[in-house]
């Protein structure tokens, strides 16, 4: 049965990509489901469209393997777990069975960054998105809610090859009103500004980014606001157009510091347009705190305060960065 859109996209993250998938799966028989005992899923789409769902317990190395094979035989299998589960317990299997063949796997990873803090740095992913844009051919995708959660799997499930959604755990606002154009590599500019650009990936940071373009806005400074939803491929006009359109960029995300989304458009400006870059991201790999996502994201320094310091402190000297000549070593 059809829904609503409001209806499709409220709850948490994983509640809208639940809906979501089953709509999908009615249209296109093409489309499977694999479980990793995640809980739910068994009475949703299991319940449904029991021919078309396995679980296969805790067994995330071969859920994927199958997954490869299902996706070699033409089918679009959707791979669900959670994110830290899905990038190091199953790595070799993604690596290999998954992203060198470019098969069109569909990867869902829930619980990640530290919305699963309750359950201690086992369940941590601050990592993930490193571990994936390391392997071909895999998009990655970080939607800011469950509006652009909805959008995004519509469109993991259209895209040729193995696509990672990154999705956390618990109900955040939402960013977006309702449906838009939503194509992956395509950022989402949410607020326009010329002073300075914070660039986001995912609720928190989005809101964090928005929070503290408020703030700067109070002071006279208009920060321009994107969501960059697609870690890889980055919409990487949108990350030149805001390194030569103002002061620097104010990156923002669950992830360390490198080889997430801050290292993505550091590795863009490096090369095309340079531009000062400051990342806002967990201070250590390691978070050795058991607790809520909110109370662990303010101990590894993932806050609307640093943001706005960041911000601050692109716009205290405007001076262009100019490349370094490169000069041979006389010894």
């Amino acid at each position: 049965m059809e829904v609503g859109w409001d209806e499709l996209c409220a709850g948490a993250p994983r509640e809208a990509y639940r809906r979501a998938l089953l709509e999908i799966a009615r249209d296109d028989p093409r489309v499977l489901c694999l479980d990793s005992d995640m809980g739910g899923l068994e009475d949703t789409f299991g319940a449904e469209l029991p021919d078309r769902y396995v679980n296969f317990g805790i067994a995330e190395a071969t859920m994927m393997s199958a997954a490869a094979g299902l996706a070699a035989s033409g089918r679009i299998p959707f791979v669900n777990t959670m994110a830290t589960f899905a990038t190091t317990r199953a790595s070799e299997q993604l690596k290999v069975d998954v992203a060198s063949g470019g098969l069109p796997v569909k990867i869902v990873a829930t619980h990640a960054g530290l919305s699963a803090g309750h359950y201690g740095p086992t369940h941590h992913a601050l990592e993930d998105v490193a571990i994936v844009r390391a392997l071909p051919n895999v998009a990655v995708l970080v939607p800011a809610d469950t509006v652009e959660t909805v959008l995004a799997v519509r469109a993991a499930a259209r895209a040729p090859g193995p696509v990672y959604v990154r999705l956390g755990r618990a109900e955040t606002p939402r960013v977006h009103g309702g449906p838009f154009d939503f194509r992956i590599g395509r950022a989402v500019t949410l607020r326009a500004g010329a002073d300075v650009t914070i660039a986001a990936s995912g609720p928190h940071p989005v809101l964090l980014a928005l929070e503290a373009a408020e703030r700067l806005a109070a002071d006279g400074v208009e920060a321009r606001v994107l969501d960059l939803h697609t870690v890889r491929p980055l919409d990487e006009e949108a990350v030149v157009a805001a390194a030569t359109e103002t002061a620097g960029i104010v990156t923002v995300e669950e992830h360390v510091g490198h080889g997430g989304l801050g290292g993505a458009v550091a590795e863009v400006t490096a090369e095309r347009a340079p531009c000062r870059v400051l990342r806002v991201a967990a201070e250590s790999g390691v978070c050795e705190r058991v607790g809520d996502q909110a109370a662990l994201l303010e101990a590894v320094g993932v806050t609307a305060d640093r943001v706005l310091a960041a911000a601050r402190r692109l716009l205290v000297d405007l001076t262009p960065v100019e490349p370094v000549p490169y000069r041979r070593s006389r010894t």
